[in-house]
């Protein structure tokens, strides 16, 4: 099972990026996933997560700029980040609930499982 983020890169303040994030390997179901993010020198944080259902919860320091949304059948969930800041600069990360088959057909279920981060970077 894999997690694989894209779509991070270097944009001027006030603009915009998409970030994906696909999970692969013989995953039974994903249910919430999420964006964590982490500033340099600073703990990681919660930026937005989606239920199964469609759900979300945001950060109040995001909400009105990102919006998070999932796409089932690709097995993929998506960040949209508008009006970005200098302060929204940082490595992000997504994170799944899964339950995923074993060889032998055994549902295994992990909660947060992580994939690599992609690093956003926003200059003044």
């Amino acid at each position: 099972v894999q997690l694989q983020a894209s779509g991070g890169g270097l944009v001027q303040a006030g603009g915009s990026l998409r970030l994906s994030c696909t999970a692969s390997g013989r995953i039974f179901s994903l249910n919430d996933m999420g964006w964590y993010r982490q500033a340099p020198g600073m703990q990681r944080e919660l930026a937005a997560e989606i239920t199964r259902a469609g759900s979300t919860k945001y950060a109040d320091s995001v909400k009105g700029r990102f919006t998070i949304s999932r796409d089932n059948a690709k097995k993929t969930v998506y960040l949209q980040m508008n009006s970005l800041k200098p302060e929204d600069t940082g490595v992000y990360s997504c994170a799944a609930d899964i339950v995923y088959s074993e060889r032998d057909g055994t549902p295994v279920a992990i909660k947060d499982y992580w994939g690599q981060g992609t690093l956003v970077t926003v200059s003044s």
